[in-house]
């Protein structure tokens, strides 16, 4: 109990009243504050239980704790400390009694910055896996002007410490979210950044810390020495030796150099982890420019190595051997790069009409010799990763819904994989990624019978319906189920009717965030508002977010149960009595 300053304390209770009573409510400066007289002592805490907002004059005292009587948050009763993590602590007011008077200070100076403290609320909750305390995290966050970097950064530091296996789902789902921020508006951005560092949280529970490997001593080694021994290293499985060398390359080489690196590893077998491991590193490095190379690159792209050393290699599988060798033909086709390169050099390759429908045909060779010859006629990695991402966007807009349902994966790891190829040949010059454009093409090319028959889709037309009300039709079309052809017709209208594609990016976005989104349809939302953006024409624009819509319909509604805890979180940010009848 404070005795030391008078400044700034108001008169609150008497003495004597709250002797007899034990409790009482009082108000200082329009907040609601309990005392509690306990042990001779005088004790003012905020009424709000910091968990869920009950009154805690309505709890009960006993041996110094302060226990609320909603969920039984515990809390030490002088400085408001609480014994469990998932309540927070409860703000305390010091107290003086002067004169028969009780005094408080309904404005002491914090312990702590604000921000300070909502960072370390935002590390509990991802320790302890708490979708509430994370949630109110966020918005403290944002409240504060820290809503991006400091919460991305804090869940990156934490993914990459306390999952032993390393880059997984949640960091991806991180980095997706953290890409979809700019797209989406107002409270959404909350939402995308809850998302990540919520998935981050989940995918680590459970999950023993992993330790960091050291780089090599010398920085002397050449850029092809390192090369050589990460690819070897990964070749055998070796992840704490592939992990020195990479390290050593991050010390070492300039952030190209790395990606060098990690995308040739990535491509030295084929469609490794069902397309996933080139996709999770591709996401590493769009995280560092989220957070910064400096600090974090050594952490993020070392955990990436276990999805290197333990994926499954493609040409593995029977399904890349029988009844056509296609992981042959992929093999064949690297082998003649150097040449091809070579042939190309110095040329401008323009895309032939009809060779994105080449890459959609039934004939593997016939899609390999397109691909050769592309090369050979000048084409980029980065102009033929996004002739394949084109196939590939069809393959999902395509899809026929008499299939499977699990079979809307298959066309998603075939459109990411192609989307990251193409994302990645911003990274690094390396002619290796040309090897990611031919295990995409027969990606797709495994995927034809998914397209069979192909799906309808819109032709462009005019429209004069309000682009508003197409928005709201589209969400209200994710509320019921199977609801696919009708939300690729309403993104469709949308462009007829001269609606402003930001405005349905952040439409799709809204739908997106107030789902339970699986970690698939997250990847479709972003990759493909990537595509969107790395093509000019209308067609195809409309297409890109024409096939997300379709992916999203087929998977929504669903219980929405986060959407519920982020409203929570938000309703109780702003002061609501969520006790209290609604």
């Amino acid at each position: 109990m404070s005795t030391d300053t008078t400044e700034g304390f108001v008169e609150v209770a008497s003495l004597s009243d709250l002797e007899a009573e034990g409790r009482t409510l009082v108000s200082a400066d329009g907040q609601a504050i309990a005392l509690f007289h306990h042990e001779g002592e005088v004790y003012a805490v905020d009424n709000r239980c910091p968990h869920m907002g009950f009154p805690l004059t309505e709890g009960t005292v006993e041996d110094g704790i302060l226990t609320c009587h909603w969920h039984h948050a515990r809390f030490e009763l002088e400085k408001g400390d609480t014994f469990d993590p998932w309540a927070d602590d409860v703000q305390t007011f010091p107290v003086e009694v002067r004169d028969g008077a009780v005094h408080l200070d309904p404005d002491p100076e914090p312990t702590v910055p604000p921000e300070t403290r909502w960072r370390n609320r935002l590390a509990d909750g991802l320790q302890e896996d708490l979708t509430l305390v994370m949630a109110k995290a966020v918005i403290g966050l944002d409240d504060h002007g820290e809503g991006f970097q400091t919460p991305v950064e804090t869940a990156v530091r934490f993914g990459t410490r306390y999952r032993n296996s390393g880059w997984g789902r949640g960091l991806t789902t991180l980095g997706c979210t953290a890409t979809l921020y700019d797209h989406v508006g107002g409270r959404d951005k909350r939402r995308a950044i809850f998302t990540g560092v919520r998935e981050v949280a989940d995918d680590s529970a459970g999950e023993p810390p992993r330790f960091e490997q050291r780089a090599f001593e010398s920085r002397s080694l050449s850029r092809e020495r390192l090369l050589s021994w990460f690819r070897e290293s990964i070749e055998v499985r070796d992840r704490a030796g592939a992990e020195r060398c990479l390290l050593t390359g991050v010390a070492t080489l300039p952030p190209d150099g790395v990606a060098e690196l990690l995308f040739t590893a990535a491509t030295d077998h084929l469609y490794m982890d069902a397309g996933h491991t080139l996709d999770f590193v591709n996401t590493a490095f769009e995280v560092l420019e989220h957070v910064g190379w400096e600090g974090h690159a050594d952490a993020v792209l070392a955990s990436t190595v276990p999805r290197l050393t333990g994926a499954t290699r493609s040409e593995e599988l029977s399904s890349w051997r029988q009844p056509i060798d296609i992981a042959e033909l992929c093999f064949d086709a690297a082998e003649l790069l150097p040449d091809l390169v070579a042939a190309g050099e110095g040329e401008d390759w323009e895309r032939p009409e009809g060779f994105v429908e080449t890459l959609l045909s039934e004939d593997p060779h016939a899609v390999i010799d397109a691909l050769t010859e592309a090369i050979a006629a000048g084409a980029t990695v980065e102009e033929l990763s996004d002739s394949v991402a084109r196939a590939a966007t069809r393959r999902v807009a395509y899809f026929a819904t008499n299939n499977e349902f699990r079979d809307w994966n298959t066309v998603h790891h075939t459109f990411t994989y192609a989307n990251a190829v193409h994302r990645a040949a911003s990274k690094t010059d390396a002619t290796a990624l040309y090897r990611g454009c031919f295990d995409g093409a027969m990606s797709v090319y495994r995927d034809r019978f998914l397209n069979t028959p192909r799906a309808p889709v819109p032709d462009p037309g005019e429209s004069d319906r309000d682009p508003a009300t197409i928005r709201r039709e589209l969400l209200e079309s994710f509320d019921e189920q199977g609801q696919v052809e009708r939300a690729a017709r309403l993104v469709s209208e949308h462009f007829d009717a001269g609606g402003d594609p930001t405005d349905m990016k952040r439409t799709l976005g809204r739908g997106l965030l107030r789902e339970d989104a699986g970690f698939h349809t997250i990847q479709s939302v972003e990759a493909a508002f990537q595509r969107f953006d790395a093509v000019e024409s209308d067609g195809e624009r409309r297409l890109a977010l024409l096939a997300t819509a379709r992916y999203m319909a087929a998977h929504f509604p669903t219980r929405r149960r986060n959407e519920q805890t982020f409203s929570i979180a938000t309703r109780l940010h702003r002061g609501e009595r969520l006790h209290e009848s609604e």
